[in-house]
Formats: C-alpha cells, structure tokens, sequence
C-alpha cells in the first residue's frame, strides 16, 4: 500500500513539473515565432499566399481550430476528479478562459461576413495549439493551482479581472466594427474608423493582447503568462503585417495611428 501511495504521489509530482515544462516550451516557442516574424508570419486571411491549394472554408475552420480550447476546460468541469475546482479562485480562472473560447467557437465564426477560406497548414496549426494550451490551461487550474480562499479579493486578481474584461469588450467591439466595414452589396476593404481603431491598426489584437495579460496577473502563474506572452508574439506579427498592408493599400491612411500600441508602437 504504501508503495504504490508512493508511485501515486511520483507521478503526480511528474504531472506538475511537465505542466511547468511545457509553460517554459510555450515561450520558447513564442520567442521563435516573434524571430520568425521578422521574416514573415504564418498567412491567412488577406495575407494567405496563393500557393495554399487545400483551404478550410473560413466559418469552419474558426469553429474545428478553436474547439479544444472549449472542450478541454469544459471536459474538467464535468470531471469528479479536478479536485482544484472545489475552489471559487480556480473555477473563475478556468471561466474566464472559457468564456473567451466559447465566444471564439461558438458566436464569432457565426458572426462572420463572408471571410476567405483559410489555408489547412495554418487551421492544422492552430487546432494543434489550442489543444497544446487548451490542456496547459485548464489542467492546471482544475488540479494543480493552489489559491488562497480569499485569492477573489487580491489586488493582482481584481486588476488582473479588470484587464481581462476589459480586453474582451475591446476585443468583441473592435470585431463589430470589422464586420459592419461593408455595407450590402459593397466589395473591396475600406479603413476601419471607430473605437480604438483611431489609435492603432490593430485593435481587435491589442484587445486579445489586454484579455489574456488580465488573465495571467490574475492567475498569478508561469502557465497564465506563457499565454500572454506567446499571444503577444504572435499577434504582434499579425498587426505589423496588417499595418504595412494599409499603409500599401491606402494612401489616405492615417500616418499617426500606431500598429498595436496606442501611443507606443
């Protein structure tokens, strides 16, 4: 009995250091991609090379890509043995990520006007990562992160869920804005005007940026930041294409709009 207590606890301790392993992969992984992007980033959408053949039709392939994210800390709540979730800090952690994929999987794919299909390689990359994180996140929260009860009422949760909030709400209005460019029957791009577009090119991206820093401060937890920071260094690369591809498109684009950053970069 007491030895195989003793493997028990072995591989448990296991779990955690591989859930530390893989937040620690996660930034090197985010840092390759932030040097990657200096050559090029992963395309999709008005960026996809025409030399991706095989396509996802786009509504698709946000539903299928985003679709772990949502089932995996979905798949915990439902489990008896995620013994972290007794307690209210874990299960508002896991919420917030939740909520956030269930928008993402289930509204704004449905939301969506039209939108190019998306070449395979990058929808198979993408269902790769938010499985990758999908687990990362919502395991461990549901059986690993330990809070205090009293966690709710820590200055680093209540800005961090202050942040997280916000960023959402920047997030979902910046994508309003995206959908409603077009008027019925119009064609071709037009500059986006409104919000925090105002300010920088890529809003929406700024938003989700906000979103997931809310959520790391507010998690406290190496896993929570590998997050934030391999968003940033992805989506950076989105919004410096984005920006050089208006600048391109639009000479009457505004000069003093930033491309992430209001006011910085």
């Amino acid at each position: 009995m007491a030895t195989a207590t003793a493997v028990a606890e072995e591989r448990l301790l296991a779990e955690e250091r591989m859930l530390a392993a893989l937040a620690y992969l996660q930034c090197a992984v985010g840092c390759a991609v932030l040097a990657r992007n200096r050559e090029t980033n992963l395309a999709y959408g008005r960026h996809a090379s025409p030399s991706f053949r095989v396509r996802v039709p786009a509504r698709a392939a946000w539903v299928v890509q985003e679709l772990p994210s949502l089932a995996l800390p979905l798949y915990q709540y439902a489990s008896e043995s995620a013994p972290r979730l007794r307690s209210a800090p874990n299960c508002i952690l896991l919420a917030m990520f939740l909520v956030h994929y269930g928008h993402r999987c289930l509204i704004y794919p449905f939301l969506m006007r039209g939108g190019k299909p998306m070449p395979l390689l990058a929808c198979t990359m993408a269902i790769m990562f938010c499985t990758f994180n999908g687990y990362l996140q919502s395991r461990y929260l549901s059986h690993w992160a330990v809070y205090a009860d009293d966690w709710v009422t820590d200055p680093r949760f209540l800005i961090g869920f202050g942040l997280w909030l916000t960023g959402m709400l920047i997030n979902i209005h910046s994508d309003h804005i995206l959908r409603n460019l077009r008027k019925p029957g119009d064609t071709g791009y037009k500059i986006p005007r409104g919000g925090l577009f105002e300010y920088v090119t890529a809003a929406n991206y700024f938003g989700e940026i906000m979103e997931w820093c809310g959520y790391a401060l507010a998690s406290w937890s190496v896993q929570g930041v590998a997050f934030a920071f391999f968003t940033f260094c992805f989506l950076s690369g989105r919004a410096k294409e984005h920006h050089k591809w208006y600048l391109r498109k639009f000479e009457e684009y505004p000069k003093f709009r930033k491309i992430l950053i209001p006011f910085l970069f």
